[in-house]
């Protein structure tokens, strides 16, 4: 009975093994065709069998045979798609992105164009690194939403939207906090601080890090005033106050309000003290 088994194993072996090199030799012979049809015709075959890659290349090959009819346009899609499906991202949106040119009133033309900021959505790297493609996600999603502003797909695309832009804010949060972290080092970084938080805040004002942007602001201008000279500190204190009250007007159950109170009396301290000596 062993013995039955193991030969039934070794059967169905040899007969997988035998239809692997069967299809891998007709995909072979296919590549080498002139036949534009053949190909065509085989790649959607190999579409519906998930095997995206031979597809995508066979369309490649037979496609251009049929610019500026159905077959072409459908295969144009299709090609993109396979590349979508297998992971290539940058593939796939430049052949969506041809589909779009070629075809802006298309059958297809909407599933394009939303792919395209999709493949870029898919693209957008971890938070640290450059987030050139992240806005160039943004930029077609928002090119789609105006351009299909009754589409289906327009409340998925709005979150991813709206997902993208906090990964920008967040970028920005970490660019503000490192100038922080780095205070004095080689020039004035509490201010670069300030700057690059203010001007996240007025790009992204209902962004989650708002609250920790402006805590960063209120910090910033704290040890801007500790660290200047003797003729700048008075009014650095004084914006270090206006921008405490800005900060618990805004977040009156902050976790950071107590040490926010700290920066705000040290603060009036100094100018209390600014005040005797004047009198």
């Amino acid at each position: 009975m062993s013995m039955n088994f193991s030969y039934r194993i070794v059967v169905v072996s040899m007969v997988m093994s035998s239809l692997l090199l069967s299809s891998c030799g007709e995909y072979t012979k296919l590549t080498k065709s002139d036949d534009a049809q053949l190909k065509y015709d085989k790649a959607f075959e190999y579409y519906e069998k998930e095997d995206y890659y031979k597809a995508a290349t066979l369309l490649e090959s037979s496609v251009p045979s049929f610019r500026g009819t159905e077959k072409g346009e459908k295969g144009l899609f299709t090609m993109a798609m396979a590349h979508f499906k297998n992971k290539d991202y940058v593939m796939a949106k430049s052949y969506f992105a041809t589909y779009c040119k070629g075809y802006p009133s298309g059958e297809y033309a909407e599933e394009a164009k939303f792919h395209i900021g999709y493949c870029y959505y898919l693209d957008s790297p971890d938070v640290k690194l450059d987030q050139t493609s992240t806005q160039k996600a943004i930029d077609e999603l928002l090119s789609f939403s105006q351009l299909y502003p009754n589409s289906s797909k327009l409340p998925r695309v709005l979150d991813l939207i709206k997902e993208l832009q906090e990964k920008l804010a967040e970028k920005e949060y970490l660019n503000a906090k490192l100038y922080y972290d780095l205070g004095d080092y080689m020039g004035n970084n509490y201010l670069s601080a300030v700057v690059t938080a203010t001007n996240a805040i007025k790009k992204f004002p209902d962004t989650q890090y708002k609250e920790e942007l402006s805590f960063l602001i209120l910090k910033s201008k704290y040890m801007q005033a500790v660290k200047s000279v003797e003729t700048k500190k008075e009014d650095r204190y004084r914006d270090t106050i206006d921008e405490y009250y800005n900060f618990v007007r805004d977040f009156p159950e902050s976790d950071h309000k107590k040490e926010a109170e700290k920066y705000f009396k040290k603060s009036k301290g100094f100018l209390d003290k600014t005040d005797i000596k004047e009198e």
